[in-house]
């Protein structure tokens, strides 16, 4: 079933089924799973929530069906939760580069949708965080203590997904710093009609990247800060 982007039913089927070997096949699931989703609706904060929570959903739901015991499975969900990070990276990097091309037209802190968009970048870390929480949460799912000891891993050492919306909100902000020490304002009615309609213009980003990858989202670079924690 693909009602939310991606198919719930074989993501569960293969978490119920993986091997204690298959870690990174889970990762590269649930990344593809996840950036499916996004692909299929505007770059909103909301939606992009929405699908980390479908798709943790459907990964803890898969997980408690799993024959393995607790200890085996720890180091698959580890991979899953991996596997989230990167989309959502992938995600803050549609962002940054529409909002990039936002201020090559003129465009500048003040306007309403680049303040938005900025500051959904810096939530998106969170946003993960405890919405992965929430959805694995129920009492009932016999390794809920096993996904909060991954979730509490990767928030430790740092995930991607929060270096790269740092190291993108700081680029972003010298980089409208300089556009306006240059006086740049040509293409300003241009860039109202793009800031008009910004969360499709992040999902046609998004979009574009995995088409230039053969369907997969061209990987951003490393952000500095997360190498260093990962060191």
């Amino acid at each position: 079933m693909a009602k939310f982007g991606f198919d719930q039913d074989a993501l569960i089927q293969q978490f119920a089924e993986a091997s204690a070997r298959q870690g990174e096949q889970l990762r590269t699931a649930v990344q593809q799973a996840t950036l499916k989703a996004l692909q299929g609706r505007e770059l909103t904060l909301k939606n992009i929530k929405g699908v980390v929570e479908k798709v943790s959903a459907a990964a803890a739901q898969g997980a408690g069906q799993n024959p393995l015991g607790p200890q085996q499975m720890a180091p698959l969900l580890e991979k899953a939760v991996a596997g989230m990070d990167a989309a959502l990276l992938q995600a803050v990097e549609a962002n940054r580069r529409a909002l990039n091309q936002l201020m090559e037209y003129g465009a500048g802190l003040r306007e309403t949708q680049v303040k938005k968009a900025m500051g959904d970048i810096e939530k998106m870390e969170e946003m993960f965080f405890s919405t992965v929480r929430k959805a694995v949460g129920d009492t009932s799912n016999p390794l809920q203590g096993m996904w909060q000891q991954a979730l509490d891993k990767l928030q430790v050492k740092g995930s991607g997904t929060g270096a790269h919306a740092a190291e993108t909100i700081g680029e972003l902000t010298d980089h409208a710093q300089n556009a306006l020490k240059q006086g740049r304002a040509a293409g300003m009615k241009a860039a109202q009609t793009l800031l008009d309609s910004y969360a499709a213009l992040a999902s046609g980003v998004l979009i574009g990247m995995a088409q230039g990858m053969g369907g997969e989202a061209s990987a951003a670079p490393a952000p500095a800060a997360a190498k260093s924690k990962r060191k």
